[in-house]
Formats: C-alpha cells, sequence, structure tokens
C-alpha cells in the first residue's frame, strides 16, 4: 500500500509538472491516455476478457464523469497549491464518503462518527490558513471539489463491487477518462512539448503500476487496515516538493493534516467495528 500511494503520488507529481503548460482537462487526459494501453494488458492478463464487457455499463458511466470531474480540479489544484498542500485537503475524502453513504446508500451513520466527521471539517479549515493568502483560494476550492467527485466515485465502486471486477472498474474508469476528458479538452487542446513526453511517461507508468500495487494491497489485507496508510501520501508529497520544487508545507498544513488524519483514522476503525458486528 505504501509502494501504491508513492506511486501515485509520482503520477501526481508529473500532473503537477506539466500544469504550467496544459489546461487541466488535457492533463486529466493525459492521465487517462497515458496508463490505459497498461493498465488494458493487466485486466486481460488477470480476468477472463468476457468480464471486461459484461458490466453495468450505466454506472462506470457515472464513475467516469466522476473521475473526469475529480482529476480536473486535483490538476487546478495542484497548479495553485503544492502538492503537501493539495494533499492534505483531499485527505477529507474518507470523511466525504462516510458522510454520503447515509443519504446515498441508507449507511448508519452514528453520532461518534459525525462528529469525527466534524473535527475533520475544522482540520481543513485550519489547512486552508484562515489568517493568510490560501483562506478560500481557488486552489484550496479545487483540492476540495476534487475530493468530493472522489468520494461519490467510491460510492459507486461500493455499488459496482457488487457485481463487477475491480479490472473492469480500473479499465473502463482509465479509458473514459481518456477519452471523455479528451474530447472536452479538444478546442483548447494544446500540442505536447518534445521536453515534457518524459513527465507524461512518468504518469502514464506510475499510474499503472499504482493501480496493480493497490489491487495487491487489497489482496493481501482487509481494507481497514490498510486504508490508513493512504495518508503517506503527505510525506510522498511533502518529499516531492522539496526535491522538485523546494517548497515544504507551514504549520497550518501540518496542524491541519494531523486533525483530518486522526479523524480519517478514526472513522476508518469505526468502519471495522461495524464490519466485524455485521459479520462476526
Amino acid at each position: 500500500m505504501i509502494i501504491a500511494v508513492g506511486l501515485f503520488s509520482l503520477m501526481d507529481a508529473g500532473m503537477k509538472w506539466l500544469t504550467p503548460n496544459y489546461p487541466p482537462m488535457q492533463i486529466a487526459a493525459l492521465r487517462g491516455l497515458a496508463s490505459a494501453p497498461l493498465v488494458f494488458l493487466w485486466a486481460v492478463a488477470t480476468v477472463a476478457p468476457i468480464s471486461l464487457v459484461r458490466i453495468r455499463w450505466s454506472m462506470h458511466l457515472l464513475r467516469g464523469v466522476l473521475s473526469i470531474f475529480m482529476l480536473a480540479t486535483f490538476a487546478y489544484a495542484l497548479k495553485r497549491l503544492p502538492m503537501a498542500d493539495a494533499y492534505t485537503l483531499f485527505f477529507i475524502a474518507p470523511l466525504l464518503i462516510t458522510a454520503l453513504s447515509a443519504p446515498l446508500l441508507g449507511e448508519q451513520v452514528g453520532l461518534r462518527r459525525w462528529l469525527a466527521i466534524g473535527v475533520g471539517l475544522i482540520g481543513v479549515i485550519v489547512a486552508m490558513r484562515p489568517t493568510g493568502q490560501a483562506w478560500m483560494s481557488l486552489g484550496s476550492l479545487a483540492a476540495i471539489a476534487a475530493a468530493l467527485g472522489y468520494s461519490l466515485s467510491a460510492i459507486t465502486v461500493r455499488a459496482l463491487g457488487k457485481t463487477d471486477s475491480t479490472q473492469s472498474m480500473v479499465l473502463w474508469m482509465t479509458v473514459m477518462v481518456g477519452f471523455g476528458a479528451g474530447l472536452l479538452a479538444w478546442p483548447e487542446w494544446k500540442p505536447i512539448a518534445s521536453a515534457d513526453w518524459p513527465a507524461i511517461a512518468v504518469i502514464g507508468i506510475a499510474g499503472a503500476l499504482a493501480q496493480y500495487a493497490i489491487t495487491i494491497a487489497f489482496k493481501l489485507a482487509e481494507a481497514s487496515a490498510i486504508a490508513p496508510f493512504e495518508y503517506t501520501a503527505l510525506a510522498w508529497g511533502v518529499l516531492l516538493d522539496w526535491l522538485l520544487w523546494q517548497t515544504l508545507p507551514d504549520r497550518y498544513v501540518f496542524i491541519g493534516a494531523s486533525i483530518i488524519v486522526a479523524s480519517g483514522i478514526y472513522l476508518i476503525r469505526k468502519e471495522r467495528e461495524h464490519a466485524e458486528a455485521e459479520h462476526p
């Protein structure tokens, strides 16, 4: 899981590298197109090809739209914010998933979990630096919008996971992002400079390997046991920010991240307890 998160962070660094020269929607398209061939090879090598097309197409289409929205807004956030800042605000996603599971999936969310969500929101406010220039900035709002898109997409995965394979979900999400975002980006598509092809290769290879690694992680361990390791993205983000852009987060980001991560881990533990109570 740590390797998967590190690879996803490397992919995000590649996306951030492209943000000064290309629109966010084009970057989202490049992310999908660069990974699609490798994801396709992995999918057909691990499951029967027929299972990749006998799927719930309407739900996959909805997830594709949500993924395009998530990637485009996150690319915009990466353009405006250091990676560590964007990750910190994106960490609100587990809290949003829990909050949205009540009205959308009919799941029971107890008082303690609602309190954890509230505490996590306080962490978001702290990370947005209410006394600084980043308060309610477009970059901060874009990161939160990306987290919302990711949360809604994750809820569709909960529904799709009952009938469709992981390979089909990953493959069609990647393909739909590549071609869907590509069509939306086409009117403002900018020619790709030769110097940017290495970054695109990093995006494609790291994204595909990360998806493979995270699939293995969820096969080897319970989701509730490895989910907290998603928060190692903050460490990767700080490292890549320092190596590539010579920036470090301020104390507001660290304090806000600590609050959000603590709330998220608490919710993950409560999810595990709830699952064990339902299936002892």
